[in-house]
């Protein structure tokens, strides 16, 4: 299959990304890639929503700026602060005209206020934003009959100048699972786009849905593409404790924004004597806060209690939540959450410009996946998707005045190889890997997670090398599997995180070592 443009990965930034070319210009052709179906991925389980500067009377893009660049530990890009929170606003609208319905009070946009933010901004749709703006979107692009879309297939690997005769540092498209059809596919395009979210299953506890491996970043990293800041992994300070049919569920940051408070086993608001701003401070402060606690006492888990939030706010707003903890027995607003941090997004990733595009021509980069300096060393609560937006929307421009240049044509895409090894098998049962994905998990958590020493950096990176000749040589011998597939990205990503993570000598945003402190 040959394309204009190759969109890897279906959440808020490649559905984004697609629309707007879409919208502009109906003769590009695109084909889009889903791990699973099209609505499962990252953006479905952001449930806060999008953090956007509304109403100009008490707010302005000035406060929202402060908010990033306070957050991020003074390490943000000014200049990509500046122009994601000037264009947000407009991208918001776009996202309306779309189809998106956010909840209103009076006619107006009913604004929350979260973790960080100095006024009320958060633009939501009750506690299923990210679901509400995947459904939206999808309506939408199924509209465009030059978009095709194909699900349950997983990229494998990109396709540079090592599998043509080119040595112009390019990259023309990628190898990818079709698990329905057990067979390895070469697609080529023009254009690349991964917008594959993070890698949050390196950790026992993640917000994100299992299939959050790092594909992107791991087909990126074997494509020797600069990747940047990888070791700053933001914990959600509040997911439930108890897991919901074995995935680990958010209790989002606007709950603390609407007066939940975080209590210790002995009933005490440890916040309040931690930080001036409380429950409200930054991620990161909160989350080594809750790990503090939880680490010093029998119980690993700390208290929300939402018994300040009347119950039809909770109706209202948090019907999700009121719903699953009410499955697990557990009533509110009377009885607290029992709540742990959990890895929930990546600030650092595959280093891209104001464009979105990578150093490796033709490859492009949206999302979680990407390192655009917005971020820095810790991210403003909701600012995930506002970048997504306008990174998605910029990258689609660029990609247009792309399309215009002169580009290789079809008798070269076609001279590019198929996938060279034994092919791909669903069929295979390799017992190992299920193992080594779990060690690689407590690996994770218990050395490179919220707290780290260097003498612990040294464990984790000697196992997680042993942990990829092992896997290495399951590869060698055997077809490549769905999971072989995931496993030798996740074992890539913790290798890079550990490694990036020993050479950081002091303690910013979301990173913390011990011996630095």
């Amino acid at each position: 299959m040959t394309k204009d443009v190759l969109v890897i990965g279906t959440g808020i930034s490649g559905l984004t990304y697609a629309i707007q070319i879409a919208e502009e210009n109906p003769n590009v052709s695109m084909v889009l890639i889903s791990k699973s179906d099209m609505k499962e991925g990252n953006t479905r389980y952001a449930q806060g929503g999008i953090a956007v500067v509304s109403n100009f009377k008490k707010d302005s893009f000035e406060k929202h700026i402060e908010d990033t660049l306070t957050a991020g530990a003074g390490t943000c890009d000014p200049e990509v602060v500046k122009f994601v929170i000037e264009e947000g606003y407009e991208r918001v609208k776009e996202l309306i005209e779309w189809g998106a319905q956010f909840d209103k009070k009076r006619k107006k946009l009913d604004l929350a206020k979260e973790a960080g933010h100095s006024e009320k901004r958060i633009v939501h749709f009750k506690d299923q934003t990210g679901q509400h703006i995947q459904e939206a979107l999808l309506i939408k692009i199924k509209t465009y009959p030059n978009i095709e879309l194909l699900e349950q297939h997983t990229l494998v690997d990109l396709i540079t100048d090592h599998h043509s005769k080119e040595k112009v540092n390019r990259c023309y498209g990628a190898y990818v699972i079709s698990q329905e059809e057990e067979k390895i596919k070469k697609i080529t395009s023009k254009i690349t786009v991964l917008s594959t979210g993070g890698a949050g299953s390196l950790f026992a506890h993640s917000t994100n849905p299992e299939i959050s491996t790092g594909d992107g970043l791991g087909a990126a990293y074997r494509a020797r593409v600069l990747m940047e800041g990888l070791p700053y992994v933001q914990f959600h300070p509040t997911a439930l404790q108890p897991k919901v049919n074995g995935h680990t569920f958010l209790i989002t940051e606007a709950v603390r924004g609407a007066g939940g408070k975080l209590v210790n086993m002995q009933g005490e608001r440890f916040m309040v004597k931690n930080d001036s701003r409380a429950e409200l401070a930054p991620r990161d402060i909160v989350a080594r806060e809750i790990q503090k606690e939880i680490e010093n006492q029998k119980e690993e888990f700390v208290w929300l209690d939402g018994s300040g939030i009347d119950k039809k706010q909770w109706k209202n707003h948090f019907p999700t939540i009121l719903e699953t903890c009410k499955n697990l027995g557990i009533e509110l607003p009377e009885e607290p959450i029992p709540v742990v941090p959990a890895a929930h997004y990546f600030c650092g990733g595959i280093k891209v410009n104001k464009k979105s595009e990578s150093q490796l021509k033709g490859l492009y980069a949206i999302g979680e996946c990407s390192a655009t300096g917005l971020h820095g060393t810790n991210r403003l609560a909701s600012n995930s998707l506002l970048e997504s937006l306008v990174f998605a929307q910029r990258a689609a421009q660029d990609t247009l005045l792309a399309l215009r240049k002169k580009l290789p044509n079809k008798a070269f895409y076609n001279a590019i190889p198929q996938w060279n090894g034994d092919g791909y098998s669903n069929s295979i049962e390799i017992q190992e890997i299920k193992k080594y994905r779990n060690e690689l998990q407590e690996l994770m958590t218990k050395y490179v997670g919220i707290f780290k020493t260097n003498n612990g950096l040294k464990i984790a990176e000697n196992r997680i090398d042993q942990i990829y000749k092992a896997i290495n040589s399951i590869y060698n011998k055997n077809k490549l599997t769905y999971g072989l597939c995931e496993l030798r990205n996740m074992v890539s990503i913790a290798y890079l995180i550990t490694k990036q993570s020993q050479g950081i000598t002091q303690n910013q945003g979301v990173f913390y070592n011990h011996d630095y402190a």
